[in-house]
Parts: structure tokens; C-alpha cells; sequence
């Protein structure tokens, strides 16, 4: 393979995107990888991809905050962690691999000493510290107990995101409709893997929810304004604020989308971020196949935020993730670019969203075999 790529055409912002992919028709190993993807960020025009790792079903990536190293979530019965050093000509120099802690993990952060992991499987939260070279070590496991009142989906625990809230991880598990907190020091976490309780319920959703990702939108002092949650079971986008204790009670909720549900099926939201100066918050829903696009009003004396559905912009089959670039213009931008893996289309899109009414338009589009992560280095 080769690391190097095709810029797009004239770019004067240009970036790299990576890729996680999930097997493309076949078994876990056999060929699906990481891919680099140039992006024009003035323009969202969209260089050639390339294959820079292939290693087994590497379904979420995460950039640790040096932006040199990449890890990569191999999301299978074993479940493991793989880190790559990203070499100045894009290339992916291999750090080690090491279990994730649990079975089938799906979502990544990586902080300056460790890796934090959602296993979707077991439910586990793991942390993988890292060494010097920034290879994962062994996990620190945390394992949960649970259910919900969806037999299908909430038998029990499924850990489906990690994020850290005012520095601390906090998990989201779709599986017992819940957000738990732990500590953020590997000495902390190393004591809690060995107490009966080692996570703090700090949200909880109705039964039946099925909590999926988050966006933290920022408030005073580094301290969390609220959580906007997107839910995959009821596809709805809630909105939860603190309660001074270190917990997080549902005030609002809304529709994920205002597209119809697809006839025979539901409708499913994946993932949630939001704009640059939150003011826009966006939501990929599967089964309609549309990035759905929200205005964010802020009361004036730190009211819970009030969220307005603006429009649904079609996009490819089964937007799984989606990452959300720097503004168009300087100053006040006109619009946003979202680039949107899209699963089962086998395609990475951007679209351009219009701040005014909300709307999108296509931008550029390039074939990747079963996209299902994108990030930006």
C-alpha cells in the first residue's frame, strides 16, 4: 500500500480525514482497513482515498491530542486496540495491538496517557494506558450490570460512546438507557475496577430510549451547559443539563428527524456533534438516510438551551458517522461542511449546510468500501 494520495484539485485549506471501515460482505480480517482522505476544508472537495492499514474491522479511530497517533477499535467477538504513529508523509507506522477490555468495542478517545473504550458487546468501559512510543497496554476493565425494557436490543449493557464531560469520562449505554461517570486518573480507575460499584449513574433516559452518542455544549469555566443526546431506539435527540451534583436530568426532548420513517423499517440515529460555535447542532439518522440540522438558542440567564428543527438533508445509505470542518468563510460563516460516512452506500460525502435555513447541498463524493467512522487529523 501506499501513503501517498491525491490532493483535490486547486485546494487551498487542504486536510487529511480518516477513514474506518467496517468488512466489506465478509468476515472481520478480511481485507477492510484505514483510509486517508484528503479535503479541501475552503471547498469540501475531497481528494483520492487510500488504503494506509489494513487490519481487522477497525470500526471507530480516534486522534490523540498531539494529532501524531491514530487508534483504531477492532470491533469483534475478541475485541482488540491497535496504535499507529501517523508519519509526516501520511503514512501509518504500527505502535502494538492489546484487548480492549471487552468484546466488540465501537467508540474510542484517546487522551495524552490512555485510550478510553466503549465495549458494545459486555457493556465494559475499558482504559488502555499508553506507554512512551504510545503503544496500549493492558486494560484497565470496568464492567456494568443491567438492562432495558427493549428485548431485542436491552438484555444488557451496551457501552456504545465515550466522552469526557469536564475532563472525566462518561459513558453512554444504550443497553439500561444510562449515562455513568468514572474518574479520569488511571490510579482512580485502577481502584474503582476493583469495587462492587464502579461506575456513578449520572443520567438516566426513559425505558426504551436507547441512548447512542453525545455533544457537550460548553458553558462557563470548562463546566458542561448541557448534553444533547441522540437516541438510536426511540430516534429522538434529548437534551439534559447539570443538576449541581455532578449529575445530568432530562429537561427536553425532540424528534431526530422530521423525515418519514421508511416504509417496513425505523429510523435510526447514529451519531451527534455540533457546529463550531454551537449554534447548530447536526444528527445522522439511518433508515431515513438524512443529516438532520438543529438551531441551538441559549436563554439568557443559562436557561436549558432550546433546540428547532430546520431541515433533513439526504445523504448516502446508512450515515453511520459524520465529522463536522472548520466554517466556510471567515468571520460569521454562511455554512457548514459535514462529510458523512455512509455504510451500506459505500460512499464518504460532503455537504455544504446553510446556516440560514438549515438546508444542504452535495459537495463531493467518493467511493470507500463500507465506511462507518470519519475523523479529522
Amino acid at each position: 500500500m501506499t501513503s501517498l494520495s491525491t490532493p483535490p484539485a486547486g485546494g487551498t485549506d487542504l486536510r487529511s480525514l480518516w477513514l474506518g471501515t467496517y468488512p466489506d460482505g465478509a468476515e472481520p480480517g478480511s481485507g477492510e482497513g484505514i483510509w486517508r482522505l484528503p479535503v479541501d476544508a475552503s471547498t469540501g472537495d475531497l481528494g483520492e482515498p487510500v488504503l494506509a492499514a489494513v487490519t481487522p474491522s477497525p470500526s471507530f479511530l480516534a486522534i490523540d491530542p498531539s494529532g501524531g497517533r491514530l487508534y483504531a477499535a477492532a470491533e469483534t467477538e475478541r475485541g482488540e486496540v491497535s496504535g499507529f504513529a501517523i508519519t509526516p508523509d501520511g503514512a501509518l507506522d504500527p505502535l502494538g495491538t492489546a484487548p480492549s477490555g471487552g468484546t466488540h468495542p465501537c467508540h474510542l478517545v484517546a487522551t495524552d496517557d490512555a485510550v478510553w473504550v466503549a465495549n458494545y458487546g459486555d457493556g465494559a468501559f475499558a482504559v488502555l494506558p499508553v506507554d512512551a512510543s504510545g503503544a496500549p497496554g493492558a486494560a484497565i476493565r470496568l464492567a456494568h450490570e443491567g438492562s432495558g425494557p427493549d428485548a431485542d436490543r436491552q438484555r444488557s449493557p451496551h457501552a456504545h460512546f465515550v466522552g469526557a464531560v469536564a475532563g472525566d469520562p462518561v459513558v453512554v449505554d444504550l443497553g439500561t438507557d444510562e449515562l455513568r461517570a468514572y474518574p479520569r486518573s488511571l490510579d482512580a480507575l485502577r481502584v474503582a475496577a476493583g469495587s462492587e460499584a464502579p461506575a456513578r449513574v449520572v443520567g438516566t433516559f426513559p425505558g426504551g430510549a436507547g441512548p447512542r452518542h453525545f455533544a457537550v455544549l460548553p458553558g462557563a469555566d470548562a463546566a458542561p451547559a448541557a448534553l444533547l443526546v441522540a437516541s438510536e431506539l426511540d430516534s429522538r435527540l434529548y437534551v439534559l443539563t447539570p443538576t449541581g451534583d455532578g449529575g445530568f436530568d432530562v429537561v427536553a426532548s425532540v424528534p431526530a428527524t422530521a423525515a418519514p420513517v421508511p416504509e417496513g423499517g425505523r429510523n435510526y440515529p447514529s451519531h451527534v456533534a455540533l457546529s463550531e460555535d454551537g449554534s447548530r447542532v447536526f444528527v445522522a439518522v439511518r433508515g431515513a438516510d438524512v443529516l438532520s440540522t438543529f438551531a441551538v438558542t441559549r436563554g439568557p440567564d443559562d436557561d436549558a438551551p432550546v433546540l428547532e428543527h430546520l431541515a433533513d438533508t439526504p445523504v448516502g445509505a446508512w450515515p453511520r458517522h459524520f465529522a463536522v470542518l472548520a466554517p466556510v468563510s471567515d468571520g460569521a460563516p454562511a455554512a457548514d461542511l459535514v462529510v458523512v460516512a455512509n455504510q451500506n452506500a459505500s460512499t464518504v460525502s460532503v455537504v455544504r449546510i446553510d446556516r440560514a435555513g438549515g438546508e444542504g447541498a452535495l459537495v463531493d463524493e467518493v467511493a470507500v468500501p463500507s465506511p462507518a467512522c470519519v475523523v479529522e487529523a
